[in-house]
């Protein structure tokens, strides 16, 4: 008898909290969701703080790049770019100018290691050759050029995709080697601001230039030290404003698109604050060589992956401390360097990755991330020869779709395997919450709660071994949460096919990106997330004052 009399008390205790919230303060007219459930195996409660957002990402927060590299760069006996590069990209393929068009827009970084080698055509009188493999050259191979014909057909199709541009340009013309093995000298900006005058001459919008490729602190293949490159920021900033004299809309100048190095970082913060530098630029392939055997057990470990937190926790730290108005990017992110690894870096895997930076990156204020690449290399979103998407394509978008800029406190109870992050809805009311299953045999149930119904519960004293729902009750009054559950196909996690709510997502005939379509859910159940799975829940009737 007592042990009923306490399962009803704990019943009222729990109706209690969720029913008699005030229901005026929600803008559907809805009540807060229920209290968590008990924290242990398969169960955990997903704890949200609607009430302030702490950080605001760009609307169009995805990004993705495209690179230089000829047919003829090879990583580890494999040649993995083919026809990828901006100088033979096949623009008129439906599929490519599809999947650009879904995110209206998605942005586009154009660079790598060889732009700093770049010239651009703008003299006719001028020969205008492409690389050449040389194995005695920085990266292997000679100098290139961008023809302004291509310039043209590039632009012609980011027009018609909707495309924004970052547009990376050469920082080494004008260098000369310094003592220490750095090069030094002011940038030669005449080449670069002739291509900038064009491109303006020619009408075509740039959302951004960008100053440079991997020259920052100890550098890849050449560094620069962060005073010089300071001041040809400077410079950089000096041409915009000159060539965009009494334009509306002036790109933005970023800088340097290279590895975080604290130091370097905060010497060109400081020397090109307030207002010379707008976005600072970093690249992150922290999972180590392409080659590497182990890649999906750091893939797979919570721990490693939150390795990456403090990189963007020290940069937002240096940000704040030096009053300036520069924001932060990840500017080329590929995971694993050289190219990545084919079934690894272009397969569903790999989303647990990809989703996780973007969720981890966007907590510290990051307000745009590019994935290396669009295409070309073993980690683009399409694939290098059909354009057919990799499943993190789809991943991209539907983050695109569905997460606002509004980031929101999220903490997670349960197992660690289990990573959690929720923004405002995007174009719509509410929230929604992204929830990451690492484990390879556990499905979770999660609850989803506000932080102060959550310490609410925490407080008293009934234990929560099991929290008990009103069946049906919340679909009777219409609440309902829209679910999209990614999977592997055959649950290979190598795969290169990922299916969404268990059906395979693939371009039809025309070359048209699916349509992606949640199920609905009864509100008042949990969230079930399977093993190395991943889901999207939209979430319209949480209480979130933030997301008003």
């Amino acid at each position: 008898m007592g042990g009923v009399l306490l399962q009803l008390l704990r019943v009222c205790f729990w109706a209690f909290l969720w029913l008699t919230s005030p229901v005026a303060v929600y803008p559907t007219g809805a009540p807060p969701p229920p209290p968590p459930p008990p924290v242990g195996a398969g169960g955990g409660a997903a704890v949200i703080d609607g009430t302030t957002p702490i950080a605001v990402t760009d609307d169009d927060f995805i990004c993705a790049t495209l690179d230089w590299w000829p047919p003829e760069k090879c990583d580890y006996g494999t040649c993995s770019w083919g026809l990828a590069s901006m100088l033979n990209l096949n623009l008129s393929n439906k599929i490519l100018l599809n999947a650009v068009k879904e995110f209206s827009p998605l942005k586009l970084r154009l660079g790598g290691s060889l732009q700093d080698m770049v010239i651009y055509g703008t003299d006719p009188q001028q020969p205008c050759t492409p690389f050449v493999k040389n194995t005695s050259e920085m990266f292997g191979f000679t100098q290139g050029c961008l023809p302004m014909h291509r310039w043209d057909e590039l632009n012609a199709f980011f027009n018609k995709s909707g495309a924004l541009i970052i547009f990376g340009l050469n920082a080494l013309n004008g260098r000369v080697p310094l003592p220490d093995g750095s090069l030094g000298g002011p940038w030669n900006s005449t080449n670069a601001a002739s291509f900038i005058h064009y491109t303006v001459n020619k009408g075509y919008a740039i959302h951004g230039w960008e100053l440079g490729n991997e020259l920052s602190g100890s550098g890849i293949g050449a560094r620069i030290g962060a005073d010089q490159y300071a001041a040809d920021v400077i410079s950089l900033k000096k041409i915009i404003d000159n060539i965009y004299q009494g334009s509306p809309d002036k790109p933005l100048v970023l800088a340097p698109g290279g590895f975080f190095d604290a130091s370097w970082f905060s010497e060109l913060i400081n020397k090109t604050k307030p207002h010379s530098l707008d976005v600072i630029t970093h690249h992150i392939y922290n999972l180590g060589p392409g080659v590497d055997e182990h890649l999906i057990d750091k893939i797979l470990n919570p721990s490693y992956l939150d390795g990456e937190a403090s990189t963007f926790s020290n940069l937002q730290g240096i940000l704040r401390s030096t009053g300036t108005s520069t924001t932060a990017w990840v500017g080329e992110a590929g995971g694993a360097y050289n190219s990545g690894h084919h079934l690894v870096t272009d397969s569903f895997v790999f989303s647990f990755w990809y989703l996780d930076q973007l969720g981890m990156s966007s907590t510290y204020d990051t307000k745009s991330y590019c994935r290396q690449s669009l295409v070309g290399g073993n980690y683009g979103l399409l694939n290098t020869t059909t354009f057919h998407p990799n499943p993190d394509y789809y991943s991209a978008l539907l983050w695109h779709r569905l997460m606002g800029s509004k980031v929101l406190p999220t903490n997670f109870t349960g197992t660690k395997n289990i990573r959690a992050y929720a923004h405002c809805a995007r174009e719509s009311q509410g929230i929604t919450l992204l929830l990451i299953n690492l484990s390879s045999n556990t499905t979770t149930r999660v609850f989803v709660t506000t932080a102060s119904a959550f310490s609410m519960a925490s407080k008293h004293y009934i234990p929560r071994t099991r929290f008990n729902h009103v069946p049906g009750l919340q679909r009777k009054l219409g609440f309902i949460r829209e679910e999209y559950h990614l999977t592997a196909n055959k649950g290979n996690l190598h795969s290169q096919t990922m299916l969404l709510n268990g059906n395979i997502l693939s371009v039809d005939s025309e070359g048209n990106i699916p349509t992606l379509k949640p199920i609905e859910v009864d509100a008042s159940l949990p969230i079930t997330v399977a093993p190395f799975s991943i889901v999207f829940a939209h979430i319209p009737y949480f209480y979130a004052p933030a997301c008003r």
